[in-house]
């Protein structure tokens, strides 16, 4: 196997094999994985695009849009495409590699889908530490698109570099929901499918409440499908400059927070776990909290 330092240089490179490689090292956290973490380039500047929402907004269609302008203009780009785990059968469809089929072929496309591994927020230690190896890549974009789960899905601001929120016009009733969580975080809003009836009414609501933020948060309307509305929005990331301010030591917080997170439950398997519980619950006087309190004191 091939060391750390040699991984990183082809990654460098662009060698779409050894970063495939360096990628299923780090996942999986196999022999080799810690080392290529802890070789990686501090000085990456590779802009991160976070595009999060709702289920059902069309996200994935929009970055498959975007990744199509993005080529025509010779780009390289690097899609993590996170897809939710099944709390059952603890297995993830991975589907985004299916709607992204048509850039397979695209040596300047590198796909990679990964699962949540049960994070309720959209992202996991993983994903961070997965997206610090595409920094690695010399791509000039990396997009992150999250599965979407409504409030929780603030964690991609701590990830992302620029945050992109899809919805839909039929998110106008339950906007107010959503105000809290989503609505806090996104450095632009998309309108997908903005061909739907109520789309203009929705964008117009959508920039009035907006402007309670410090600075001025763009409203794009998409109908992704049919590529209306894109060269807009790809011009806005083209020319996106991250504010200046004091976040990044809480950011880097809240990923230094995961990663300790992470490497403190590397012996705790969710799997394990669900099998001894269904063990420990044929016991008539089952309780959850002693069955915890045991599990502590290992």
């Amino acid at each position: 196997m091939k060391r750390a330092g040699q991984l990183t240089a082809e990654i460098r490179k662009g060698d779409f094999l050894s970063l495939a490689r360096a990628l299923t090292l780090v996942e999986n956290e196999l022999e080799g994985g810690k080392e290529i973490l802890i070789s990686l380039p501090a000085n990456s500047k590779t802009p991160i695009i976070g595009v999060t929402g709702p289920p059902g907004a069309g996200k994935s269609t929009l970055v498959n849009a975007l990744i199509t302008k993005l080529a025509e203009k010779g780009k390289r780009i690097a899609i993590l495409a996170v897809d939710p785990t099944s709390p059952f059968n603890l297995g993830s469809l991975l589907g985004d590699r299916i709607r992204m089929s048509a850039h397979f072929n695209n040596s300047n496309v590198f796909i990679r889908s990964v699962a949540t591994r049960g994070s309720v927020g959209g992202l996991s230690a993983k994903i961070i530490e997965m997206t610090d190896v595409l920094k690695a890549g010399s791509f000039d974009h990396i997009i992150v698109e999250t599965v979407g789960v409504g409030q929780s899905e603030i964690e991609i601001a701590g990830l992302a570099d620029l945050t992109m929120v899809v919805l839909v016009p039929e998110a106008g009733d339950e906007i107010q929901h959503i105000k809290s969580g989503l609505m806090e975080i996104g450095d632009a809003f998309v309108v997908n499918k903005a061909d739907r009836e109520g789309a203009s009414a929705f964008a117009g609501n959508l920039t009035k409440m907006l402007h309670q933020r410090k600075v001025a948060i763009p409203v794009f309307k998409t109908v992704a499908d049919k590529n209306e509305g894109i060269d807009d929005l790809l011009k806005w990331v083209e020319s996106f400059v991250p504010a200046k301010n004091n976040l990044k030591p809480h950011l880097y917080a809240e990923k230094a927070f995961r990663l300790i997170q992470n490497f403190r439950m590397k012996d705790m398997r969710k799997e394990e776990l669900q099998l001894l519980i269904s063990r420990e619950m044929a016991s008539a006087d089952f309780n959850l909290y002693k069955f915890v309190q045991g599990l502590e004191k290992k």
